[in-house]
C-alpha cells in the first residue's frame, strides 16, 4: 500500500496530481513534471536528512494513486500531507494509506505527534478525517500551532493525532471494540 519515494513513479503521481480537483490542494504545486521531479528529489534528500518522511500510495496492483507525507518534522512531531488521484477518490485509500503511514512514524520513527492542517473550505478533507476516531480537533488545545499556521489569515483548521490514541485506538479496533 505505501513505498518509498522514487523518481520511477514521478511521470503517473504527476498526472494525477494535474487534475482540478487535486492540484489546489497539494502542499507542493508544481506546474511541470521538471518541477515535480525537482521536488520529488528533494524529499527524497530531505528523508535522508530525517526533516521529512515520505512516501508513495499504491492500489492493490501496485500502481501509484497518491503520495501521503509527514514535514517539518521537529521535536518528534510534524505535519501531515496526502493527497490521491480522483480516480481513487471515495474507496477507503486515503484512511488505510493514513492508518498505515501513522503506524509507522508511531512506531519505526517513534513521533509522537502528527498534526493535518485543513482548509475550512476543504469539506472533502475535513470529512474525511472527521471519521478516524483518533483525530482530534485541536484549534483549540493547541493554540500556538494553530495561530502559526494562521497568521496571515484564518485558513486552516488544525488536527492533532496522538501517539497513544493512535497505538490504542488500533488495539481496540484489532479486538472488535468500537472507538
Amino acid at each position: 500500500m505505501l513505498k518509498k519515494r522514487d523518481l520511477h513513479e514521478c511521470h503517473s503521481l504527476f498526472n494525477l496530481m494535474m487534475d482540478p480537483a487535486v492540484s489546489p490542494y497539494v502542499r507542493f504545486e508544481c506546474q511541470s513534471y521538471e518541477e515535480y521531479l525537482f521536488i520529488t528529489k528533494k524529499l527524497i534528500v530531505d528523508e535522508e536528512q530525517k526533516t521529512c518522511i515520505s512516501r508513495t500510495i499504491l492500489n492493490e496492483m501496485g500502481h501509484p494513486i497518491g503520495t501521503i507525507d509527514l514535514y517539518d518534522i521537529v521535536n518528534q512531531t510534524g505535519f501531515l500531507a496526502t493527497w490521491i488521484g480522483t480516480p481513487y477518490f471515495g474507496k477507503g485509500y486515503n484512511r488505510r494509506a493514513k492508518e498505515s503511514f501513522l503506524t509507522e512514524l508511531f512506531i519505526e520513527h517513534q513521533i509522537d505527534t502528527v498534526f493535518m492542517k485543513i482548509r475550512k473550505q476543504n469539506a472533502r478533507s475535513k470529512k474525511a478525517v472527521e471519521k478516524l476516531p483518533y483525530a482530534i480537533l485541536a484549534n483549540d488545545i493547541n493554540q500556538q500551532v494553530y495561530k502559526s499556521i494562521n497568521h496571515a489569515q484564518l485558513i486552516y483548521d488544525l488536527y492533532q493525532v496522538e501517539r497513544l490514541t493512535f497505538l490504542e485506538s488500533c488495539k481496540a479496533i484489532q479486538h472488535g471494540v468500537a472507538t
